[in-house]
């Protein structure tokens, strides 16, 4: 049976359409939201078929937020792993200019910042408030992260937004605890200079007196002491 030109044309379209579809170098519909979907749920066989199917590691959700930095916020080492692997930014921010740098370093996720660190990561970025990775690791007392932050090479003297240092954070808004006192110890080894004083032009060491942590008010002493 003879094909009609009009028959012809419209086959010849439609393989067109289901090379373009089906060929090697396309990517799957929906690649990147099924790549999204898996990384909330924390599904890794489906993150990796969803790279593998060609979705972009660097895809973004809601409030602006790339995929490595929604398995950061989730904790999910393996995953982070996988999309830093595929190329993911660890400097990418969201919304509120979180990273998954700066928020693993602000939250002791340890595993998560050593991966971003090896991947890459701008230890001279700040957060929203002007502030290193380091700071808020202080304020916290998360020892592991400090050292990583330290080692990495991050400026201890940097000053954010509050024109506060990771120093006067980790004393200001630390508890005087154990993990807060060695984070004090670590920065002054650093080299953190303990004469920086707030925006107010009160030192750390007025702010430990006041708060009565003289553990940390010795170890001021002796830096300041020292030439």
């Amino acid at each position: 049976m003879r094909r009609t030109p009009i028959a012809i044309v419209i086959t010849a379209a439609a393989a067109i359409l289901l090379t373009a579809c089906t060929g090697p170098a396309a990517k799957p519909a929906y690649a990147d939201e099924r790549l999204l979907d898996a990384v909330r749920s924390g599904d890794e066989t489906a993150v990796s078929a969803a790279l593998a199917d060609g979705a972009d590691p660097d895809v973004r959700g809601d409030s602006d937020r790339p995929a490595v930095l929604i398995a950061t916020r989730a904790g999910d080492v393996d995953i982070v792993r996988l999309l830093l692997a595929e190329g993911a930014d660890p400097n990418a921010a969201d919304a509120i200019q979180d990273s998954a740098y700066l928020y693993a370093g602000a939250e002791g996720l340890t595993d998560i910042l050593a991966l971003t660190l090896d991947h890459g990561a701008d230890v001279t970025s700040t957060n929203r408030y002007g502030g290193t990775a380091l700071i808020p690791a202080s304020e916290h007392g998360h020892v592991a992260a400090v050292r990583l932050l330290i080692d990495a090479g991050v400026d201890v003297d940097h000053i954010n937004n509050l024109h506060w240092t990771a120093l006067l954070e980790a004393i200001i808004l630390g508890t005087g605890s154990a993990d807060h006192i060695e984070t004090v110890r670590m920065l002054l080894d650093a080299g953190a200079d303990p004469d920086i004083a707030d925006g107010d032009g009160v030192t750390p060491r007025e702010h430990a007196v006041s708060r009565g942590f003289t553990e940390v008010v010795m170890l001021l002493d002796a830096a300041r002491a020292t030439p």
